[in-house]
């Protein structure tokens, strides 16, 4: 895409994409409907509610609040209920001595004053919401923006609401600011509970202790952290929520997770928060869903309101209090628990009216902005970026959209939906593609070379070899697919090294340096990944005997110095390492002087730095001449073939390449090298040539 004109000779329409990509000029007037839809919300938020800053701080209103006299007011909107009380621990579970009054809107009001100076509602105790049905019938509700939530499976697998208030003396006090945003981010994509070797649910404080430091020393800047808003099934990875105010009860209190937040920054390393606004928990008992007896408060009603395949309820994005639930339940995360922006999951479900379900998206512009687009669903997720970004400059967002939709990471002032990355879908799926189909001889560099580049260039991506989709169980991680069951038996450095092991590290290695390099404007590894984790993921089930023996990662194998994994680990971190110092994540997109498809060779460069890649089997070369643009002196500041990093040694560091001044691969100059099979080199300037 060109770059865009000066601010003033952008169109205050939401067709200023156009000047960036002219192939969208015939979708025009999609784009001014988009845009015109998204000013009446911000015209309608601020003449009605105050403004973003007031209306997405629905807490300050709804669920529980304790003022100044030590009063507990609770607020409930459930317009279809005609009475309701506020029932608990506090009154004995009497269901007729709280009752609640309720105003034109539709919201449920009650003042429950002190005893003496304490709250009447104790801290940490139970509550519920007990709504009065037309025709008499009696519902019981856990509050829809309550805090805490707790779960005793040996009694029910429903939740109980908790009134979260503790004494000043034991809030967790936020002592770090937060980072500001990376001009390079690397992610480390996280799950708190399966943070630990042993089998049980790992907590917000041994992740804080244990796992923390290894991200830091990893070299990763963010962390995404999945399954935190609480969710009734531990083996839907986080993605059933049913309470979106409460931080999981799994892994501890939320004081807990502040801390965890905290330290996170203390470290310098930035927090999103995996959130889920694409879809919710069918739970009635303790769900939003059928919260006033009707199947349309928060979300469509009927077929339109129903996720067939995920069996879940869809929000209503065009419904006034739908929208102020979703936006202060953003600003409640950032404000609370002090995260640095979010990665928005399910964002393809929410675009289409089909929800990708059975389509395949071809690239046509037609089926961005034909019948089949919720723009409901797209303006509610702009206003989303609009708030985020307004009160919080340094927010970053993250979409997981597989279908491409331009203008995603563009800016509502362009006629943009305002997200800061979209995740590279297709990298994983060609990776694991390639792995399954093709012998290492018949690797198409060219396919591989295009599918890392073919993004939208303006609009930033986030590349990644494999997620946590890619290590659930079903599928294979990239190192199980390479090694398979010899990581059980060939991993220790006290057995040889075998022909499959070490063809698994080598393609290991390269495959994510070659991604890191070439595939983005950010990076993301799911934890374990980086040293090939021997183990899917498979959360305790009865399809599995309710067993944690998958539900976990293994760190302790990067600790054993006789097993191989510590040296994709250190690879791992050298790889980071390198782009903190070269900062090629950020720099703008690199540029590829050579795919031999017979030597199986691809260089490239990107931030003044050049990449080094022979994929073939057995052949290595040596004085092969490559084409650098900058002349000078270059020396190798990243080694796949290191031993360090499990490598055999071939190349020498010591060596510095000299530049000769003539044209070659399109580049202003050349040098010669030596490049091992299955290995791969970063070169970086030491000295520039002498004039």
């Amino acid at each position: 895409m060109a770059a865009p004109k000066d601010k003033q000779d952008i169109p205050q329409d939401g067709t200023g994409v156009i000047q960036l990509d002219p192939w969208l000029a015939p979708f025009g007037d999609t784009l001014k409907r988009r845009y015109w839809k998204a000013q009446e919300w911000i015209k309608v938020i601020n003449e009605k509610e105050g403004g973003f800053d007031k209306f997405s701080k629905g807490t300050d209103i709804f669920g529980f609040n304790v003022d100044e006299k030590n009063n507990v007011i609770y607020r409930e909107w459930a317009p279809n209920a005609e009475q309701a009380y506020l029932v608990g621990d506090f009154n004995g579970w009497n269901y007729t001595s709280h009752p609640m009054k309720k105003n034109a809107f539709g919201v449920f009001e009650i003042i429950v004053p002190p005893k003496g100076s304490e709250k009447a509602i104790p801290h940490n105790s139970k509550v519920k919401i007990s709504l009065v049905l037309p025709g008499g019938h009696r519902i019981d509700r856990l509050p829809a923006w309550i805090k805490y939530v707790t779960q005793d499976l040996s009694v029910s697998p429903a939740y109980d609401a908790r009134f979260w208030s503790p004494a000043p003396s034991e809030k967790y006090s936020f002592q770090h600011p937060r980072p500001r945003k990376p001009e390079s981010i690397r992610i480390y994509e996280a799950h708190v509970g399966i943070s630990s070797p042993e089998q049980r649910v790992t907590t917000y404080d041994e992740f804080t202790e244990n796992v923390l430091p290894r991200i830091k020393d990893l070299g990763y800047n963010a962390i995404q952290l999945m399954a935190i808003m609480e969710h009734a099934y531990y083996a839907s990875f986080g993605y059933q929520v049913n309470s979106f105010f409460a931080a999981s009860s799994r892994y501890g209190t939320p004081e807990g997770l502040k801390k965890l937040v905290d330290t996170a920054h203390k470290m310098g390393i930035v927090v999103l928060l995996d959130v889920v606004h694409s879809h919710a928990s069918k739970n009635v008992l303790d769900g939003l869903n059928q919260f006033d007896g009707t199947d349309h408060q928060y979300f469509h009603s009927g077929g339109k309101g129903n996720h067939d395949l995920w069996d879940s309820r869809l929000f209503n994005y065009g419904h006034h209090e739908v929208m102020r639930f979703l936006l202060s339940n953003l600003r409640f995360w950032m404000d609370e628990y002090h995260f640095d922006g979010f990665r928005f999951d399910g964002v393809t479900s929410m675009l289409y009216l089909h929800h990708g379900i059975g389509t395949g998206f071809s690239g046509g512009y037609h089926e961005y902005f034909g019948p089949d687009v919720d723009e409901e669903a797209v303006v509610y997720l702009a206003l989303a970026n609009e708030m985020l970004h307004s009160l919080y400059p340094d927010c970053i967002t993250v979409a997981e959209d597989v279908s491409g939709m331009p203008a995603l990471c563009l800016p509502l002032s362009l006629g943009g939906i305002g997200f800061d990355y979209r995740l590279a879908m297709a990298i994983p799926d060609m990776w694991i593609k390639i792995l399954k189909e093709k012998k290492d001889e018949d690797w198409d560099l060219a396919n591989i070379c295009f599918t890392l580049t073919n993004r939208r260039h303006g609009e930033k991506t986030i590349a990644y070899c494999e997620s946590h989709d890619q290590a659930l169980v079903g599928d294979k991680t990239l190192m199980m697919h390479l090694c398979d069951a010899e990581m059980y038996t060939n991993m220790s450095t006290l057995s040889p090294l075998t022909p499959v092991i070490d063809r698994g590290m080598a393609l290991h290695k390269m495959i994510r340096l070659l991604t890191h390099g070439l595939g983005g404007e950010g990076y993301l590894n799911f934890e374990g990944n980086e040293f090939g984790h021997p183990e899917w993921l498979d959360f305790p089930r009865a399809g599995n005997n309710n067993s944690f023996w998958y539900a976990r990662r293994q760190f302790n194998l990067t600790e054993d110095d006789l097993l191989r994994y510590k040296f994709l680990n250190t690879f791992d971190k050298l790889m980071n390492q390198c782009e903190a110092q070269y900062g090629w994540l950020h720099a703008p997109q690199a540029y590829i002087s050579l795919k031999h498809e017979g030597d199986k060779v691809i260089v490239f460069e990107r931030a003044g730095v050049v990449f080094i890649f022979n994929f073939h089997k057995d052949r290595s070369f040596s004085d092969y001449r490559i084409g650098i643009e900058v002349p000078g002196t270059y020396k190798v500041v990243l080694n796949s073939d290191a031993e360090r990093v499990g490598g055999h040694n071939r190349i020498d560091e010591e060596t510095r390449f000299f530049t000769t001044a003539m044209e070659w691969n399109g580049r202003k100059n050349w040098t010669h090298v030596y490049i091992p099979c299955r290995s791969a080199l970063v070169l970086a300037l030491e000295s520039p040539a002498t004039q």
